[in-house]
């Protein structure tokens, strides 16, 4: 009996399917597809995103690690390591008894405020020794959201010395944590002494609508501050 050809296993079969063409390395990259949860910029090949950076500082213990981890919506970056004894003399915990870690670099993130405008979000460390790495996460950023606790405003003065100083446009955003007093957001402006053209916001960073809310508030800032 002679031998019987090989089927060739690309070739479509009288069912009307046929197997994939494997992808080689001079293969075209897959197209993204709408199912896949792709954007809208994505799928058109001739529009580009707005890549824009925002910096979020405060101080120690403020919020910013769960302000980039509600909002990101990749998993985000964060340099997190616990906290040993020999901090005990410089981070004072009696506001957030139950924090173990602390960020030690910055936390990254991102998120698409639009078809068009993808923000990527850098948390600053809080304590004074890792403030010499500000410089290089500031720079490129349109702007920056300071986080302020009512319960203890002047961890916050450091940002906002550092953000008038340089130029940057920015924001207050007072972040309520459960359990403590709420205060108008024109009080908090009085009492850290924020001139009146800066947004002072009142937020939950947990809360990734109220997250969403803080940076649409910075970004409309900073397009007012630099318009060009």
């Amino acid at each position: 009996m002679p031998a019987q050809p090989k089927a060739d296993p690309f070739e479509r079969d009288t069912a009307g399917s046929h197997t994939p063409t494997p992808v080689t390395a001079s293969s075209p990259a897959p197209v993204p597809d709408a199912d896949d949860g792709a954007q809208d910029w994505q799928l058109d090949h001739t529009r580009a995103p707005i890549a824009t950076k925002i910096v979020v500082a405060g101080g120690f213990g403020v919020g910013k690690t769960t302000f980039v981890r509600a909002v990101s919506e990749i998993t985000p970056l964060q340099t997190e390591a616990l906290m040993t004894r020999a901090s005990e003399d410089t981070d004072d915990l009696s506001a957030t008894p139950d924090k173990l870690t602390t960020t030690v670099a910055m936390d990254f993130g991102r998120i698409t405020l639009d078809n068009d405008l993808v923000l990527y979000v850098f948390g600053t460390p809080g304590q004074q020794r890792f403030w010499f790495m500000w410089d290089d996460l500031v720079r490129g950023a349109i702007g920056a959201i300071v986080l302020a606790d009512t319960r203890r405003l002047t961890d916050c003065f450091p940002a906002l010395d550092y953000f008038e100083s340089c130029g940057l446009p920015y924001i207050v955003a007072v972040n309520h944590f459960e359990g403590t007093e709420v205060f108008e957001a024109e009080d908090v402006r009085e009492a850290l002494t924020v001139p009146p053209h800066v947004p002072v916001v009142i937020m939950d960073a947990r809360k990734r609508y109220s997250v969403v809310e803080s940076l649409l508030a910075m970004v409309a800032h900073a397009l007012e501050a630099t318009p060009e």
